[in-house]
């Protein structure tokens, strides 16, 4: 799915230079480093999160050198968690092309995951960003906890959807608020407008996610059925949670025993998916996904009118329609 003009062409410049600055990073005298490197850069993805920071801080002020740095901070944070999740989750495949660790092996993923961060946080530092640094430095915590709160409720299949709120809030919501944020932080707004721009992003990021879980019952396999890709991974997420909450406790523990001992059984799965869908759980999260927009949404309402505006604007309904 296209990104939009909307969002793109208010930072249209911002994004040229911000490619080659990024780039600077990785001139390095280590040639699998370099050959590595030059393969993520060539497959980056859109670069949301980079122009999340732009567009937060062509708000609220005038864009300058801290705002690159608070950009390329959130790039190099992003790929190492992407790099990272690859080798935990044991996947081979991102935007259609092969993982680090499927090309390179998972021991040198996982130091490639670990040289990003250290860039990022070397960066902030020379540049004296440390408000910046605490920022991701906070997502990076939230991050992890976040992820390791899945793992733990995945193998107990216990969560509730408070607890799923903390989950995506943690892993996914934490790091698009420190990229509005930082964006904001670093042309010089106060710490009010500072803290409503990382409620905006975190309102954003929620339901980013919450697509994201409902993309699963939308995609199909080649048979033309849901994939159930978090069910065979033994993720619970909104619209099942909301089903279970419903139901009788026999009803409960016949879904869960099934997805206790039978995730990686598509036939067997494929029916949950359906029972998920014709009891209302798709209706439910797409209700709250729209929620959390429209609180996303009501921050950016209380700006003056603008391109900066327009695109953030135009952004938060991508990202709730979008179709990958």
């Amino acid at each position: 799915m296209k990104i939009s003009s909307k969002i793109t062409s208010p930072i249209e410049e911002e994004m040229k230079r911000f490619g080659p600055y990024y780039k600077k990073n990785f001139d390095t005298k280590i040639p699998l480093l370099n050959i590595i490197t030059n393969y993520l850069i060539r497959r980056k993805g859109k670069q949301m999160r980079p122009m999340l920071v732009f567009l937060a801080a062509k708000l609220n002020g005038e864009i300058g050198p801290g705002t690159y740095t608070a950009a390329g901070l959130i790039e190099l944070l992003h790929n190492a968690t992407l790099i990272h999740d690859d080798v935990v989750d044991e996947t081979y495949q991102r935007r259609g092309f092969f993982s680090i660790n499927a090309l390179w092996r998972s021991k040198i993923a996982v130091l490639i995951g670990d040289y990003y961060l250290a860039m990022g946080l070397i960066k902030s530092l020379e540049e004296e960003q440390t408000e910046v640094l605490r920022i991701v430095s906070t997502a990076v915590k939230e991050m992890s906890e976040g992820e390791l709160l899945q793992i733990e409720k995945s193998r107990k299949l216990n969560i509730t959807e408070e607890v799923y709120y903390e989950i995506i809030r943690k892993k996914t919501a934490t790091l698009i608020a420190a990229c509005t944020a930082a964006g904001t932080l670093s042309v010089g707004a106060s710490k009010e407008i500072i803290a409503r721009m990382h409620d905006f992003g975190e309102h954003l990021g929620i339901a980013f996610q919450i697509r994201d879980d409902l993309l699963d019952y939308e995609k199909t396999n080649l048979s033309g059925k849901p994939t159930g890709n978090d069910l065979k991974e033994k993720k619970m997420t909104l619209p099942l949670i909301h089903v279970l909450e419903k139901m009788p406790s026999a009803k409960k523990r016949q879904i869960l025993n099934t997805i206790r001992k039978h995730h990686k059984n598509e036939k067997k799965i494929a029916p949950i998916v359906q029972f998920v869908k014709d009891n209302g759980g798709i209706d439910y999260a797409r209700k709250k996904m729209i929620e959390y927009r429209d609180k996303a949404l009501e921050i950016l309402n209380s700006y003056p009118e603008g391109e900066a505006r327009e695109g953030l604007i135009e952004l938060v309904h991508f990202t709730t329609t979008r179709k990958i």
